[in-house]
C-alpha cells in the first residue's frame, strides 16, 4: 500500500473545522495548549474569536465547553485522548454527559501509533471508557474522508460526541461519493469464512490482512465500525449469521473496547465463537509507530496472522 494517499484523522480535523467554520458561526472550539498537535490551531487562525485555549488544564476545558453547550452554542473540546477521557473523565461524565450537552469531544493522538511518546502518551483505554456514559456517541474514523464526515455529522448530532483521531497517517481507503451515517457500520469486503470486524486505524488493516488471506483461500468479510456506539448491531449479528465466526480488531485495549461491544451484541442476539484483536491487557512502550504496531500485531500481516491461527 505504498502507492496509497495517507492522511492523519487529526489533520482531517482540524481542516474540515475550518470548512465547517465558514458555513456556521453557532460553535466554538477550544483546545488545551495543543493546537498545533491537534490541529485546531487552524481553526484559531481563520477564526480567533471562536477559539479559545484553556491551557494545559484539561478539567477545566471540559468544564468551559460545558458551561457554553449550555447557552445553545456548539463546541469542540480537543485535546490528546489521554488526556480527554483518561484525566478528564469525571467531568466529560457529570458536567458532559450527565445534562446530556451537545459537546463534540476531539480526542487525538489515541492508541500506540502516537509512537515515541510512550505509555504515558498511548491511550488504548479511551473507547471503554467513553462508551460506558449514557448518552455518548462514540466515533473512530477509518480515514480522511470519514473522518471530515464524522466531523459534520458530531456537528449536526444530538448530545456528547466523542470523536476518537489518530497521530499517524492512514491510508486513504473511500472516494468522494462515501456514505457516512452515525450507528451504522459499512461492509468495506463480502466474504463468506469470517466477518472481521474492525474499526479506525484498523480498518486498512484488515483490508490487507483480507488480501493476504485470500490468497491463501479465505474469504473475510470485512466490515467498518466506525461508530462502536450506538453499534450497527444489525449489521454485525447479520455477518456473523453469514460466516458463522468473528474477529475484532482494533487499535485499543481488548477489554473495553469494539471487541467487548461486538460481543455484547453477538451474546445477545446470535452467539458465534469471537477472537479480539487488539492490545492485550499490555500498556504500549516508546518506539516509531509502524514499529510498533507490527510488534504488537495489528499491521496487516499480524492481523492476517491472527485470523488464520483463529480458524484452524
Amino acid at each position: 500500500m505504498a502507492d496509497v494517499k495517507r492522511v492523519a484523522t487529526r489533520d482531517s480535523y482540524g481542516e474540515e473545522l475550518v470548512a465547517l467554520g465558514a458555513e456556521h458561526d453557532d460553535f466554538m472550539v477550544l483546545d488545551a495548549d495543543l493546537a498545533a498537535a491537534t490541529k485546531t490551531g487552524k481553526f484559531k487562525a481563520a477564526y480567533p474569536d471562536r477559539f479559545l485555549d484553556c491551557g494545559i488544564a484539561e478539567q477545566n476545558l471540559m468544564g468551559v465547553a460545558a458551561g457554553i453547550a449550555t447557552t445553545g452554542h456548539r463546541v469542540f473540546a480537543s485535546t490528546f485522548a489521554m488526556f480527554a477521557a483518561g484525566r478528564a473523565f469525571e467531568q466529560v461524565r457529570n458536567s458532559i454527559g450527565y445534562p446530556h450537552l451537545h459537546v463534540v469531544i476531539g480526542a487525538t493522538h489515541a492508541g500506540i501509533s502516537v509512537g515515541e511518546d510512550g505509555a504515558t502518551h498511548q491511550c488504548n483505554e479511551d473507547i471503554a471508557l467513553m462508551r460506558t456514559i449514557p448518552g455518548m456517541t462514540v466515533i473512530v474514523p477509518s480515514d480522511d474522508v470519514e473522518a471530515r464526515a464524522a466531523v459534520r455529522a458530531a456537528y449536526e448530532a444530538d448530545g456528547p460526541v466523542y470523536l476518537r483521531l489518530g497521530r499517524l497517517a492512514a491510508p486513504v481507503i473511500h472516494g468522494d461519493g462515501y456514505h457516512f451515517e452515525v450507528g451504522k457500520g459499512v461492509v468495506e469486503r463480502e466474504g463468506t469464512d469470517v466477518t472481521v470486524v474492525a474499526t479506525g486505524l484498523m480498518v486498512s488493516a484488515a483490508l490487507e490482512a483480507a488480501d493476504l488471506l485470500a490468497a491463501k483461500g479465505v474469504s473475510c468479510e470485512v466490515l467498518n465500525v466506525h461508530t462502536v456506539k450506538p453499534l450497527d448491531e444489525e449489521l454485525v449479528v447479520s455477518s456473523a449469521a453469514k460466516t458463522g465466526r468473528v474477529v475484532t480488531v482494533e487499535e485499543h485495549s481488548v477489554i473495553g473496547g469494539l471487541g467487548s461491544a461486538v460481543c455484547d451484541a453477538l451474546c445477545a442476539n446470535h452467539p458465534v465463537p469471537v477472537k479480539k484483536v487488539g492490545v492485550q491487557d499490555v500498556f504500549g512502550e516508546s518506539g516509531p509507530a509502524l514499529g510498533l504496531l507490527k510488534k504488537y500485531g495489528l499491521d496487516g500481516e499480524g492481523v492476517a496472522r491472527s485470523i488464520e491461527d483463529f480458524l484452524k
